[in-house]
C-alpha cells in the first residue's frame, strides 16, 4: 500500500513527490473537450495569440487534476475513503504545453472524524511548479481516511 493512514501523518510532514511531469498540447486539448470545455484560449492558437499571453493556456482544471494526481501515490493511495473538498484553489501563473511540473503537497490538519470513528480526516495543501520552480498552481484539499486497520477485525 502506498498511501498512508490517517495515524501516519503528522502536521507540517512535506511530500516533496518525485513524479514530475511535462504537459502537451494534446493533454490540452483531449481534457478540454472531453470535459466539454470549448474556450478557445484552450483550443484554437490563432486565438490564443491575440491574448496577452500568445499561445494557448492549459485547462486549469487539468493542472488542478494533475498536481492533486502526482501526490495521490505517496500520500492517499489505497488508504483514502473519499475526497471531501477542495478549497482555496488558485492558480498564481499560467500552464503552457511544454511546462514540466512538479509537486509539493504539507500536511496542514488533523482531527477526527465525528461521524465516522473509524476515520479521520486530513488537510493536504498541494502546491505545482513549472520548471522554473514558479508556482503554478495550489489547493488545500480535505480527505477522510481510513485509520490503521487494527489486526482481527472487520
Amino acid at each position: 500500500m502506498a498511501g498512508l493512514y490517517f495515524e501516519q501523518f503528522d502536521i507540517g510532514q512535506i511530500f516533496q513527490h518525485d513524479i514530475r511531469r511535462t504537459v502537451t498540447e494534446i493533454d490540452n486539448v483531449m481534457f478540454s473537450t472531453m470535459t466539454h470545455n470549448p474556450a478557445a484560449i484552450h483550443l484554437d492558437a490563432e486565438y490564443a495569440k491575440t491574448t496577452e499571453f500568445g499561445k494557448p493556456l492549459m485547462n486549469s482544471v487539468f493542472t488542478l487534476g494533475l498536481m492533486v494526481g502526482v501526490s495521490v501515490g505517496d500520500t492517499t493511495l489505497g488508504t483514502t475513503v473519499g475526497n471531501l473538498g477542495w478549497d482555496e484553489v488558485r492558480f498564481p501563473k499560467p500552464v503552457f504545453a511544454g511546462d514540466t511540473l512538479h509537486v509539493e503537497t504539507t500536511v496542514l490538519e488533523k482531527r477526527d472524524s465525528q461521524s465516522r470513528p473509524r476515520n479521520g480526516i486530513v488537510v493536504f495543501q498541494h502546491t505545482a511548479f513549472n520548471q522554473r520552480d514558479e508556482i503554478v498552481a495550489t489547493c488545500k484539499r480535505v480527505a477522510l481516511m481510513h485509520r490503521t486497520p487494527i489486526v482481527g477485525t472487520p
